[in-house]
């Protein structure tokens, strides 16, 4: 298989992640970036809905061909960053920045759009274009999922890419089973009884107990879950106390719990819960104790991940396709996945130090030829996805 980009619509793509990229818009807010998609999608011809969980949009093309029914995603957020980029196409927008990639999805999913549709007598089933809000912990995939983006028409099965800082330039990157980790939160309040820091008898110390239960809690992974399954239970927050000689009243503590197993992530309220009972009941202290789910793990279909390696050495070649290494981030597509079949790959966009720095970085960006990679395989996806029966 040979999928030439045009030059005009390369450019075009490269354009259209540039003025994305100095016109960021954090979760639920992309109105402009909605506004620009739905635009561009009319004006290729798709049937277009738009406003689904708030921002999002669909592009449909139906054939009238046989074949499967087919999501190809993009996720449209950003983050509230400030950018330190000296790029001429920086953000505009004070303490916002595309330090995830966001802006690179959109502006390629838009690219092999306009190349499917002009391709479409090409094409067998359906094709559903799927413009995401809010992949950046506001669960926006979930929202879609749950306004009925899988059912009218019914989807067979779902595929995303993520530009990834983490893999050379144009080296497509996929896994097959668990490649993202889950993501929760924990939001825990320690009560104890406030006092003189001379006098520690005659309190109950909330900070001795919150460092004796952030100590204790790493056994959860060490010791209750298997070694040949990761796990991860972080506090990323510790709030308590105002000066040197007062023991506080309270400490409040934030943190994540991340699993590739789900009966793991099942497990890890109660026995989060079981370790903070202990510590408090130790001391004297009581708790308050929340666990949020947030994103399931990311499970890619076999079958739908064979064909992704299939495609990448079609078009490129064998040392371009490379099965890669399960992350602890996590992806709200999968609440796409936990519904129908997909997968899930990565487009390695690191072509220097500059072009490698980690994503959610103040620094952030991309090399920009891995743009061309990611419609070459959006493209190649809408033309044989539809076609492939399980």
């Amino acid at each position: 298989m040979t999928i030439a980009i045009p030059r005009d619509v390369l450019d075009e793509v490269v354009a259209t992640r540039r003025d994305l990229h100095a016109h960021p818009e954090l979760a639920f807010e992309e109105v402009c970036t909605s506004a620009l998609v739905e635009a561009r999608l009319r004006a290729l011809g798709y049937d277009v809905r738009a406003g689904i969980a708030k921002t999002g949009v669909v592009g449909v093309l139906r054939t009238g061909r046989p074949g499967r029914t087919i999501l190809l995603r993009a996720d449209m957020d950003a983050l509230p960053i400030e950018e330190e980029n000296d790029l001429p196409f920086r953000s505009t927008v004070p303490g916002k920045m595309h330090a995830c990639g966001h802006d690179a999805h959109v502006a390629m999913l838009l690219g092999a759009a306009r190349i499917l549709m002009a391709r479409r007598d090409e094409l067998a089933g359906t094709l559903l274009f799927c413009f995401q809000p809010a992949e950046e912990g506001k669960g926006g995939g979930r929202e879609m999922v749950n306004e009925g983006v899988l059912d009218d028409p019914k989807v067979d099965a779902v595929f995303g890419l993520h530009i990834s800082s983490n893999y050379p330039t144009g080296v497509v990157a996929w896994r097959p089973g668990p490649f993202f980790a889950s993501s929760d939160s924990i939001e825990i309040t320690i009560r104890g009884r406030g006092g003189h820091g001379a006098s520690p008898h005659e309190s109950v110390d909330p900070i001795f107990t919150a460092a004796q239960f952030i100590t204790s809690v790493q056994q959860i992974v060490s010791r209750n879950i298997s070694p040949l399954e990761p796990g991860v239970v972080t506090i990323g927050a510790v709030h308590g106390g105002t000066t040197h000689n007062v023991i506080p009243d309270t400490v409040t503590l934030l943190g994540t719990v991340r699993a590739f197993d789900s009966d793991v992530r099942a497990a890890m309220p109660e026995r989060i819960e079981r370790v903070l009972s202990a510590a408090c009941a130790g001391t004297g202290a009581t708790y308050d104790y929340t666990y949020i789910w947030r994103y399931p793990v990311t499970v890619n279909d076999a079958a739908e991940t064979r064909l992704v390696d299939e495609l990448a050495r079609e078009l490129f070649n064998a040392g371009r396709s490379i099965e890669g290494e399960r992350t602890m981030g996590a992806e709200d597509f999968s609440f796409f996945m936990e519904r129908v079949p997909g997968s899930y790959f990565l487009v390695g966009a690191a072509g220097g130090p500059d072009t490698a720095k980690p994503h959610h970085n103040a620094a952030f960006t991309i090399d920009e030829r891995a743009l061309e990679t990611g419609v070459q395989m959006m493209v190649a996806l809408g033309l044989e996805a539809p076609r492939r029966s399980r």
